[in-house]
């Protein structure tokens, strides 16, 4: 069983009905548990999944034990061996139930890093590091920090990078949106507006660039709490009548069609989907160098590497990317391929497949 808080339009939760799909079913009888259903659940039904909704609203009322006691009989009836939990919500309650109940392969997973997650759950957290059989990571940045900081045996920690279907998130025809069609140049950023993105960077590296070229635009795409003071920076850095946000869409295809560069600015990263789909779908990448980005850019031969928060050496390295098509189109040819090789859904289930049965075995 596959477990996450909520089958909403996130990333996790978008790995896991993937994964789920993916997996195979001569193999494996994939059963998914959350405390919130969403749009994914339809594609899981629609797939023959079964998902069990378990009635938790809080850890501190009577919702929990009413919800670990229908978790526990669910296991049991179904004789289900294997429970994989995504998220911090479920790690924090799916691993213990299951250990209870007497699954015998109970795995959690840590998808960023630990100093993201919310005070109240981590001191939860960490007690779940003892009680699983293994912790998958999707990136070897998280993989280091869980044995260097948090101590976890090495032979604990199972490394399964993101997958994404490449069949859907390719180069395609390369056609703007039409909003965008007049500029001479995009750069662009699709993701969450938080303060661990670093998008203020961006914002000052652009406003140089935009100085040189009053036709390029900086497409922002996501929703969030920054958007306020972002929309407020680009006023005062002089940039806002070429900055457009767009607030966080369905499919983010067209618009990663769209963008010639793609900028990812963060502090803090794991493994960035969004920067996955944007090599994928054909955009020049440039990236900080933190996390799981330089598992992704190979600086100098699949985009730039850029130091966290350094806005003058993003700034030069975008005039760069600017001002030669011929490198944008080198960067592309390559981190297309690097991709399409290592990074497909294929490749993750497989990946996924292999932990799965050495601990099933």
């Amino acid at each position: 069983m596959l477990m996450v808080r909520e089958l909403g339009p996130g990333r996790t939760e978008r790995q896991l009905t993937e994964l789920a799909r993916a997996l195979d079913p001569s193999k494996l009888q994939v059963h998914v548990g959350c405390f919130h259903e969403g749009i994914r659940a339809d594609e899981l039904r629609l797939a023959g999944i079964p998902i069990l909704r378990l009635p938790v609203t809080s850890f501190l009322n009577a919702s929990a034990p009413l919800g670990a006691w229908q978790l526990g009989r669910y296991l049991r009836r179904r004789k289900i061996r294997l429970v994989h939990t995504f998220d911090y919500p479920l790690n924090c309650f799916g691993v213990p139930v299951a250990r209870t109940f007497g699954i015998p392969v109970v795995l959690s997973s840590q998808r960023f890093h630990r100093h993201l997650t919310p005070g109240p759950y981590l001191r939860l957290l960490r007690m779940t590091d003892h009680l699983v059989n293994g912790i998958i990571v999707n990136s070897e940045s998280v993989r280091r920090e869980m044995i260097e900081e948090e101590h976890v045996a090495a032979s604990r920690v199972q490394l399964c990078y993101n997958g994404i279907d490449i069949s859907r998130f390719n180069p395609g025809a390369r056609l703007r949106v039409p909003s965008l069609e007049d500029a001479s140049l995009i750069i662009g950023v699709v993701c969450l507006l938080r303060p661990e993105k670093g998008l203020e960077t961006l914002l000052r590296a652009f406003a140089q660039l935009a100085r040189r070229d009053a036709n390029a635009r900086l497409l922002i795409v996501g929703s969030g709490p920054e958007q306020p003071r972002l929309e407020g920076l680009a006023q005062e850095v002089g940039i806002r009548g070429q900055t457009i946000f767009q607030s966080a869409v369905a499919d983010v295809v067209p618009w990663l069609r769209s963008i010639d560069i793609f900028v990812l600015p963060s502090l803090s990263e794991a493994l960035s989907n969004s920067l996955i789909e944007a090599m994928a779908c054909g955009c020049a990448c440039v990236a900080s160098s933190v996390g799981g980005n330089p598992e992704l850019i190979r600086d100098g031969e699949t985009g730039f590497l850029f130091p966290p928060g350094d806005a003058p050496d993003l700034s030069d390295k975008l005039a760069l990317l600017a001002e030669d098509p011929h490198l944008r189109a080198r960067f592309v040819r390559a981190s297309t391929i690097y991709i399409r090789e290592r990074f497909s859904l294929q490749s993750s289930a497989a990946r996924m497949h292999e932990i799965y049965d050495s601990y099933l075995a």
